[in-house]
């Protein structure tokens, strides 16, 4: 989430996932997926730059997770199997194929 500051001088959270864009007319419209609209005192520049770091801030936090190994793509681990006693290796591939 971003912290945007109102007009008015409230702030608030947004998803910057939801936002479909921004621009100035002189103030700033974030603009969401469902159309609704939120004016801020923040630059078109200023939640641009919010947003960068935001992002920048996930990569950060998901390098920090413990490697999971088998599952290249994986943040969760996912459960192990016992394997059957008649069945092959082949059987126990994980579904992406390796």
């Amino acid at each position: 989430m971003i912290v945007v500051t109102r007009l008015n001088g409230t702030r608030f959270a947004v998803n910057p996932d939801i936002l479909e864009r921004i621009h100035e007319s002189p103030d700033t419209h974030l603009v969401t997926l469902d159309g609704a609209a939120y004016v801020v005192r923040e630059s078109l520049v200023e939640v641009v730059e919010l947003i960068a770091e935001y992002r920048a801030g996930v990569l950060r936090r998901a390098q920090d997770l413990p490697r999971v190994t088998g599952y290249p793509l994986s943040l969760v681990p996912q459960p192990t199997r016992e394997p059957d006693a008649e069945a092959g290796p082949e059987d126990h591939t994980p579904r992406n194929g390796r």
